[in-house]
């Protein structure tokens, strides 16, 4: 008879549960302001296949360390449980003697020979897309290595600019023309270096079925090149996507490779803002406000949003240099990145904070037994990523920001989501009225799990140091009719067959 009792805890349990799930499906009909990228240096990241392992020297920063395409491939069950729908490779092409990093190109039509081969490479995309990951990688079209066959060629002397340095970052002549750490600067004016690029380009697209192209330098080279480049190699694909990695230094306008068929652009003032709000405590936000900073860009949505990549110092370096813990500010620092307009770029390492300072320390060798705290809640901001269309797709209104604690809104058709973020030094409350959002409701917290019901029009939202959450709205979860007739129903049949149960064994016992 003890089975009573357990009914009633599991009915009332059923009825009265404060915090309903709430899951949504993943997007479908993805789009590119929905993706999450994985940045990561092939030969930096795992080592899957020895065999290719050619002047490897794991002790020498410079040197090869043995990552490659197998390892790669080894690692994508890795990135996908992680949230990530999409990974960037940094240059693959092979690369003369040293050249790890891949912006050393040497032949525009094979792998390097570090890297595994064309099949490996063909093996990895395959696999990624099976995943449901997309692939994109550096197309390098501003330079070549000093040791490219066409250097020595005498036939080809004007498919270079003359070698000169670059002295005035805001000199546009200068940047086109200019060698960029004393490497061949190509002249893309020519007709002849335009259409090889170009058919390399398209090369690629067709034997590989990469997703997009990375491109270095992308304002060193003349924006004329851009659009036409963008024009040729979109038709070989639907849905291709160009990223614009510029040079660290320029702060001039971007809207010209927009228009030019570039859909996305790193922008390093934009990273630099964010490195400097996130790395401490107690600090506005008002400069990394969407609708500021960001009306510059056409698609703000498609922007490229990053707190280091392979060109500058480790973001954990800053955390360290404010003597704060690198963890505590990851999360912050990510709760923002994932749900602001923008498709984060995720540099290979910062899920365990690998920590690192100029080139080449920035480029250490990943670690794969670390602790998975980080990495945990890189997973959670991912899956609430992809299933959230709002914080990818929606609006965005900022309602509170105050020395590091900010909420803002994001809205998309039906569904608002709210995000509080504190990245001050003591916990906060934050007071949400009618005016901000729809009174007389419930905000679900996903990341965490709080729950905030409107109290006379008002939400009040108490945050800890260092947390974030992820709140959407709802109506006030309470008792499920239909789940209540439905318990009701199955409650009257257990009683009956205990009942039934009961009378039959007396019947037996007078037998």
């Amino acid at each position: 008879m003890k089975k009573i009792p357990i009914l009633f805890i599991l009915t009332f349990s059923l009825l009265f549960s404060s915090v309903p799930t709430y899951a949504k499906e993943q997007k479908a009909d993805r789009l590119w302001q929905d993706e999450t990228v994985y940045s990561l240096m092939v030969d930096r990241f795992n080592n899957g296949d020895t065999k290719n392992d050619i002047d490897v020297n794991t002790k020498d920063p410079l040197s090869y360390v043995g990552g490659d395409f197998q390892g790669v491939i080894d690692k994508l069950d890795y990135l996908k449980d992680m949230g990530f729908t999409a990974i960037r490779l940094t240059s693959i092409f092979d690369n003369t003697a040293g050249g790890y990093h891949g912006y050393w190109v040497n032949d525009f039509y094979k792998t390097d020979e570090h890297f595994g081969s064309l099949k490996t490479f063909k093996k990895l995309v395959s696999e990624a897309h099976d995943r449901e990951l997309k692939v994109i990688i550096d197309f390098v079209a501003n330079n070549v290595s000093a040791e490219h066959p066409w250097v020595n060629d005498s036939t080809k002397q004007s498919w270079f600019h003359e070698q000169q340095d670059i002295n005035d970052s805001n000199d546009q002549q200068e940047l086109e023309n200019g060698w960029v750490d004393d490497l061949p600067d190509l002249n893309q004016d020519n007709p002849e270096v335009k259409n090889y690029l170009i058919d390399a380009a398209r090369w690629w697209i067709n034997n590989t079925d990469i997703d997009g192209y990375s491109l270095p330098e992308v304002n060193h080279v003349p924006v004329g090149f851009w659009s036409d480049f963008s024009k040729a190699v979109k038709k070989e694909k639907e849905n291709f996507f160009l990223i614009g990695v510029g040079s660290q230094t320029h702060t001039g306008e971007w809207e010209k490779y927009e228009n030019a068929g570039i859909d996305s652009i790193f922008d390093y003032s934009h990273s630099d803002k964010l490195r400097e709000v996130f790395a401490g405590t107690d600090k506005s936000l008002q400069s990394l406000e969407a609708n500021g900073e960001k009306n510059i860009f056409q698609h703000p949505e498609l922007m490229a949003n990053f707190f280091d990549n392979e060109n500058t110092v480790r973001f954990t370096s800053d955390i360290v240099d404010q003597k704060m813990f690198p963890g505590s500010r990851w999360r912050t620092a990510l709760a923002y990145l994932y749900s602001t307009p923008g498709i984060p770029m995720v540099f290979y390492g910062s899920e365990i904070a690998l920590n690192g300072g100029e080139i080449p320390d920035n480029h250490g060798l990943m670690n794969f037994r670390t602790e998975k705290e980080l990495i945990d809640y890189i997973t959670k901001l991912g899956e609430l990523r992809n299933q959230l269309p709002s914080l990818t797709r929606g609006t965005m209104d900022m309602l509170y920001d105050k020395d590091g604690m900010v909420v803002y809104k994001r809205s998309f058709q039906d569904e608002t989501s709210i995000i509080a973020i504190n990245n001050t030094s003591k916990s906060q409350n934050v007071t949400l009225t009618k005016e901000d959002i729809e009174a007389g409701k419930e905000l679900r917290g996903l990341l965490k799990g709080d729950l905030v019901r409107s109290e006379e029009d008002q939400y009040d939202i108490i945050i800890d140091r260092d947390e974030a959450e992820y709140y959407v709205l709802a109506k006030k979860s309470g008792l499920n009719l239909p789940l209540v007739g439905s318990l009701v129903v199955v409650f009257l049949l257990a009683i009956a067959f205990i009942i039934l149960i009961k009378n039959r064994s007396k019947r037996n016992g007078e037998v």
